[in-house]
């Protein structure tokens, strides 16, 4: 019975650290694409991004949205 117990407990525990992992994955990766959308839009000329209807202060914004959404 404590060994039913135990590895219960054992199971929670892989449960919740398994749950943490994956949100940390999840942050990691919305992370790099906050970066690599970033980069890629502020290396763009000026009149590439009019170009693009987008001002130069707009490119944070964008960039969370293509990482966060709304």
């Amino acid at each position: 019975m404590a060994h039913l117990a135990e590895t219960l407990g054992t199971q929670r525990h892989v449960g919740r650290f398994s749950g943490l992992m994956a949100q940390f994955t999840d942050r990691l990766e919305r992370r790099r694409v906050y970066n690599k959308t970033y980069s890629e839009l502020a290396q763009l000329s000026t009149r590439e991004l009019t170009d693009l209807g987008i001002c130069r202060s707009m490119i944070s914004r964008l960039a969370h949205e293509a990482a966060y959404g709304k």
